[in-house]
């Protein structure tokens, strides 16, 4: 829903204003709510705007900021038809919003351009407010070759309003242990017959369905709406892999990345709020600056994502159960934020095939981008997201 609150100078005619309002506002084509002078649910919608209607209208709004500001985390949005010098009025306050510190942005322009941007700022703040309070699991801390993901949990809270809960792997085992080893459970679980696999492959079906429910439990006690998988440390415990497990858990819009990577997490969480569609978690394995075309690999992708999957093993220790995926080739965004939020990657390419050589990762696909120099200069570690679709001006808005 959006919202539209109202500012009005007193020394204006109410009766010509509002004959004004309704015409500008019926113009631009777009469901709303009139909330007028009142501002005791400022907050509590999708997208609120505040609708400049004339100028001298500063003294209004400044002391009503503070409440504002209490009320969302969201930019001060005005809306404004450049009647009665409502922008002029809108430019001075932005001013002011910009002294503080504070971020605001005046909607300005054609009918069919303010739309188009209310229509964005809808989205992002729809994804902004999925944000707030979502809680995120890290199960048995990052992988240690993770030597530049490290994350400020305060930082990350104060920013973004996501609460990352640390859960000992030891329990995840615990919890693993409880489930028997049931092999038609597996097999129905999985998805898809096992016949086109190896045999242990097939062997290991049970013990990634044991990983996929205790995961699932995880979830459901700590009330987690993603979580991060120090995964390396089950090949040597329970001699299995969580790529099963997180495949299902993001094909069921529980957000699931490997090797404890807490930006990989954030930066899929993010996506998803935007999007409403998984990412896969990859590396890049090979890049060619002359053409642009760079591979990803990685040993599980959500099973949503894909449009065919096979099982293997996992790559580097020839064991557990690994995921094999097609993606749909077309238009796709790779995407990175850094752990404190200071910087963040988005750019848009081509994904040109899929592939499936014996020395890499699993999935493997091959995207063309218009500039690699990012990658071999000054990448935001190495796992990066890839999501269906153009989607940079989304990422690049809601992370200004």
């Amino acid at each position: 829903m959006i919202a539209i609150h109202t500012l009005t100078s007193a020394l204006h005619d109410e009766a010509a204003v509002a004959a004004v309002t309704r015409e500008f506002l019926d113009s631009l084509n777009v469901d709303f709510v009139l909330k007028g002078a009142g501002y005791e649910d400022y907050g509590s919608a999708d997208l609120d705007l505040i609708y400049v209607r004339t100028g001298g209208t500063e003294g209004v709004f400044k002391p009503l900021l503070p409440k504002l500001l209490a009320a969302t985390r969201q930019p001060v949005y005005l809306l404004t038809s450049g009647k009665s010098n409502s922008l002029a009025a809108s430019m001075e306050i932005l001013s002011y919003l910009r002294q503080q510190g504070i971020k605001g942005e005046i909607l300005h322009g054609s009918p069919r351009y303010i739309a188009a941007r209310i229509r964005t700022l809808e989205q992002i703040e729809k994804a902004r407010k999925q944000l707030q309070g979502l809680r995120l699991g890290v199960v048995g801390k990052p992988s240690d070759w993770l030597i530049s993901s490290g994350v400020d949990y305060a930082k990350v809270r104060d920013f973004s309003g996501i609460e990352l809960v640390d859960i000992p792997m030891e329990e995840l085992l615990s919890v693993i242990g409880k489930y028997p080893e049931d092999e038609t459970a597996a097999r129905i679980a999985c998805g898809q017959p096992l016949f086109d696999a190896a045999q242990k492959v097939k062997d290991a079906a049970p013990g990634a369905h044991r990983i996929y429910l205790a995961l699932r439990d995880l979830v459901g006690t700590y009330r987690l709406g993603g979580l991060t998988l120090r995964c390396f440390d089950l090949l040597g415990t329970v001699k299995n892999t969580g790529c099963l497990a997180l495949a299902r858990l993001n094909a069921e819009g529980i957000v699931a990345t490997c090797e404890g990577d807490i930006p990989a997490m954030l930066s899929m969480v993010i996506g998803r709020a935007l999007t409403g569609v998984s990412g896969f978690q990859a590396n890049p394995s090979r890049i060619d600056p002359e053409t642009g075309e760079v591979l990803f690999a990685h040993c599980t992708i959500p099973l949503d994502m894909v449009t065919r999957y096979a099982f293997d093993t996992h790559f580097e220790s020839g064991i557990g159960m690994g995921i094999r995926g097609h993606m749909q080739e077309g238009p796709v965004t790779v995407f990175k934020v850094s752990g404190d939020f200071s910087r963040h990657f988005a750019e848009e390419g081509t994904l040109l095939r899929n592939q499936s050589q014996p020395d890499l990762c699993r999935t493997q696909v091959v995207l063309r981008l218009p500039q690699t120099d990012y990658f071999l200069k000054n990448p935001i570690g190495n796992h990066h997201i890839i999501l269906p679709g153009h989607v940079k001006a989304l990422l690049d808005a809601l992370l200004a």
